[in-house]
């Protein structure tokens, strides 16, 4: 007896697609709010100058799918016939056996005969030769559209260059930022200018500062939560942090070490790999070497130890912050920092009661917050965000925003109740060179301007309003925070 049939095919396939029979998407899986790769992989579905594949990629649970759903309600919305879309999960058991070939000839031959159709793939890394399949569609149907999902950035920007080469565009779906939580749970009523960037405050007098802080105030006080639980869409949502904090565990962390990762890239030992990754929970924010994270974990060699934090990096779990030059000397040796994707993912791994208390530790989750949101921010950009360490004094700007052949923005993350920068502070030492220098401190009435002998003037800011700020920005078209 086939694993397989046309008729098992079809069954799973009707369950995914019951806009077929009844012409809408079943609103458990609709949210309304939207997320900005929402409007992003909208305004490419419909683009008609350009025809581009859509691949959405970002760690479990931050949303792909949920805006696959939201793409196809806002198709049928506008009157696209309900057969002409379809969505197909590849991670589900029958469809993975069966082929991404086999699956669309079931869908052809029962559903939709013609080929303008719209497909949307979800985890579509879990099929056999996914990358040729996508060049293919895109190649020999040319009235079809095409949304992916996938959790594993690396191979589908890979494929991309690759096989997609001037075909498809990936969007990046990172976790939550400060302020689509603040609208996913409702705060959406704070009313600012469209026109008021973070560092909009410094050209502002102290009072205008005064009544833009007393405005977000009202996010202040769920920040901590954010950090805690808040990156994660559904579980931002529920009434039980603890249980959210389990989830997270269960569904972001332990999937992905010990499914996702180990069938992608054929891992054995998956203790190592948890190994790995509970040591990088630990020195989150911190600048690492492969030497001595195997010395360490006495037992895992030096290129297991590479090979799986470039397996971390691709699942969307880390990130790898390289240092910048600012000295004009070359960098012989280039130790990135490492950052967990979402202070939320560090704190449920691990499970530290006292974290709210410890200075050291709520340092390191909002500066792993704020390299999120700025690293998010640029990844289209002809930029890159890392760190620099040097000077004369060898000390450390946390954040380095690096445009080419243009000035750098600099931030340095103080969060603690007094945020002291001295004057041989290398982000003073550098912002006379720096579009920005931006100083992220944790009082709520500590923002301003800091005057530095050079008379350069950088910005100090709240990690708060910085990071609502961003986002306000961000959704009315600025892309810098200069």
């Amino acid at each position: 007896m086939a694993i397989t049939t046309k008729e098992g095919i079809l069954k799973v396939l009707r369950s995914f697609n019951p806009w077929w029979v009844n012409g809408a998407v079943n609103p458990a899986f609709l949210r309304d709010y939207k997320r900005f790769a929402y409007y992003e992989a909208i305004s490419r579905l419909e683009n008609t100058n350009i025809r581009r594949t859509v691949v959405l990629t970002g760690t479990r649970r931050v949303g792909k799918t949920t805006i696959e759903y939201q793409l196809i309600h806002t198709l049928l919305q506008k009157g696209m016939p309900p057969q002409k879309i379809v969505f197909v999960s590849l991670d589900h058991p029958m469809l993975k056996l069966a082929g991404l070939n086999e699956v669309l000839e079931c869908y052809h031959e029962n559903i939709y005969a013609e080929q303008d159709v719209y497909y949307f793939f979800d985890e579509v890394q879990y099929a056999t030769d996914w990358a040729m399949w996508l060049k293919t569609i895109y190649d020999t149907q040319p009235d079809t559209k095409v949304v992916a999902t996938g959790s594993a950035s690396p191979a589908l920007v890979r494929g991309s260059t690759e096989s997609g080469a001037g075909r498809w565009t990936v969007i990046q779906v990172p976790t939550l930022s400060f302020y689509e939580y603040c609208s996913l749970i409702g705060l959406n009523d704070i009313q600012l200018d469209k026109t008021i960037k973070p560092t909009s405050i410094l050209k502002m007098t102290q009072q205008q500062r005064g009544q833009i802080m007393n405005k977000l105030s009202a996010v202040q006080n769920h920040f901590i939560r954010y950090l805690q639980i808040g990156g994660f869409p559904e579980l931002a949502l529920a009434n039980d942090d603890i249980l959210a904090e389990q989830v997270m565990r269960e569904d972001v962390v332990d999937k992905v070490l010990k499914r996702d990762l180990p069938a992608l890239y054929n891992i054995r030992n998956i203790t190592e790999l948890e190994r790995i990754f509970l040591y990088l929970c630990n020195v989150s924010s911190e600048i690492i070497t492969i030497d001595t994270i195997a010395k360490e974990l006495n037992g895992v060699s030096r290129q297991t130890v590479q090979n799986y934090i470039e397996y971390l990096e691709s699942a969307n779990l880390i990130y790898l912050s390289y240092p910048v030059d600012l000295d004009g000397k070359k960098i012989l040796k280039a130790r990135p920092k490492i950052y967990i994707a979402d202070a939320a993912i560090r704190n449920a791994v691990l499970m530290d009661s006292d974290v709210l208390t410890n200075p050291i530790e709520m340092g390191k989750m909002v500066e792993t917050s704020v390299y999120k949101h700025v690293k998010a921010f640029y990844y289209q950009k002809a930029t890159r965000v890392g760190y620099y360490r040097g000077g004369k004094k060898g000390k450390e700007i946390d954040i380095v925003v690096d445009y080419p052949n243009i000035d750098n923005i600099l931030i340095e993350v103080k969060y603690r109740e007094e945020a002291p920068i001295s004057d041989d502070d290398a982000i003073v030492e550098h912002c006379d060179k720096a579009a920005s220098a931006i100083i992220i401190t944790k009082r709520a009435t500590d923002f301003g301007e800091h005057n530095a002998p050079n008379g350069k003037k950088l910005l100090r800011i709240p990690a708060f309003a910085f990071l609502y700020l961003l986002g306000h920005a961000e959704k009315n078209g600025y892309k810098g925070v200069e």
